[in-house]
């Protein structure tokens, strides 16, 4: 074992002592030869689930009442760092900065770092209306962080539903901070429990349409895993049900530049559940369609507009208009907090613009500089997937298809779903 391992392992030991995360417990395994991928990954110290029995997916969220820790995942694969994250301010720059990324779990990390702080606020001088002010205020706050993924606002909305109930009945600060802490731990363990029921609903759907339904190969983009959510994933949560039921013959991931999430990320959990999996440069997923070894593309979403027009990581128009021309179905696997019903159509998403070093250096900007000085950059964080090259979407109360049309009825669904007819 070598000097950093035995430094990470140490650390993870002294890290899951002190912490004695509810949600997390910490697992070690280092020097583990990917023969599929070509390189070689060090997984000093990661964390695991401990919900269902034989849950061993990696987690991104390490909670426990008046305390957060994130997964960075900027170093991974090749390095696991956890940050504490004190306050709302912390939690800005970590999903500012992509400590923590994925839409769902950028908001269950908003909604609790927001949690943390006021379960650590050594006092407070005010009514319960000012205590409804004060998160409401820190919740726009987090907003502001990243405006493409229509989780966080959302879980922004529903939370100050909850600040509100509360601040009107409670006679005291503390009341309305309790209802807030408590709001946000149920979306933490509700967000497990959706990404599982999307994975159910994506792998009966998807092996009922393949005719080789014991076959199946699935091409997914960027990280839509357990570390982009509270545990589990959304379309690659898809992936797993499929190879748990037997189902699946490979995954293929792309690297997805600039930051890498897909050789980075999505091969790591890939690795770690030792599931099938080849990794392939973003420019080489038309080849492989063409080559016939893609039965299906399974991607995730930020934001979902009424009409079906999805935005997710940059990359994914291309790969659903190539797998259009191949005759491959293409599917959104995301919950039912990333449709945004006040949209009419992916025109009105707002994309947000990264940094060019992102593009100009190593490493998604933190590496060293590779493209000629002077150069003008442009670099959206995604791109908008219309609704017509999108065979369904996969979300934890079923499956969305289109009738006879371009386009999905979106809040048809959500009406028929939750009852109100």
């Amino acid at each position: 074992m070598n000097n950093l391992a035995k430094k990470t392992l140490f650390y993870g030991v002294k890290q899951a002592k002190l912490n004695k995360c509810v949600h997390c417990l910490a697992v070690w395994s280092l020097s583990k030869a990917i023969n599929e991928l070509g390189f070689l990954y060090t997984q000093h110290s990661i964390t695991m689930s401990v919900g269902s029995e034989g849950d061993k997916t990696l987690e991104a969220i390490c909670y426990r009442r008046g305390s957060l820790q994130l997964l960075d995942q900027r170093k991974l694969p090749l390095e696991t760092l956890y940050l504490d994250i004190h306050d709302t301010n912390d939690a800005w720059d970590a999903i500012k900065e992509m400590v923590v990324r994925g839409a769902p779990a950028i908001a269950i990390a908003a909604a609790l770092s927001l949690a943390v702080e006021v379960s650590n606020l050594a006092s407070f001088d005010g009514t319960s209306h000012d205590a409804s002010v004060f998160l409401s205020e820190k919740l726009d706050f987090l907003v502001s962080s990243r405006p493409t993924a229509v989780n966080l606002s959302d879980a922004a909305v529903k939370l100050k539903e909850v600040i509100s109930k509360a601040a009107a009945t409670a006679k005291e600060a503390n009341s309305v901070f309790k209802a807030y802490i408590e709001a946000a731990e149920v979306m933490l363990e509700d967000d497990v429990t959706s990404n599982k029921a999307i994975g159910s609903y994506g792998a009966s759907f998807i092996k009922s349409y393949l005719t080789d339904s014991k076959n199946i190969t699935i091409l997914t983009h960027c990280n839509t895993g357990s570390l982009a959510t509270a545990g589990y994933g959304t379309a690659l949560g898809v992936i797993r049900a499929l190879y748990a039921d037997g189902a699946l013959e490979r995954a293929y991931c792309t690297e997805t530049r600039p930051f890498n999430q897909g050789s980075r990320l999505t091969a790591f959990e890939l690795v770690h559940e030792n599931i099938p999996a080849t990794l392939i440069a973003d420019s080489a997923a038309a080849a492989l369609m063409n080559a016939g070894r893609v039965k299906a593309v399974i991607v995730g979403a930020d934001r979902v507009a009424a009409n079906g027009d999805t935005a997710n990581k940059i990359g994914t128009y291309n790969l659903a208009v190539s797998a259009m021309h191949h005759g491959i179905p293409f599917y959104v696997a995301a919950p039912l907090t990333s449709v945004d019903l006040s949209l009419s159509s992916g025109q009105e998403i707002v994309i947000e613009e990264r940094s060019p070093k992102e593009l100009l250096h190593t490493l998604g900007g933190l590496g060293e500089q590779v493209a000629a000085s002077g150069i003008s950059v442009w670099n959206p964080a995604f791109d908008v997937t219309p609704a017509k090259l999108i065979s369904g979407i996969i979300t934890e109360k079923g499956v969305i298809t289109k009738n006879g049309t371009d386009t999905f009825d979106i809040a048809g669904f959500v009406r028929k779903t939750s009852g109100n007819l």
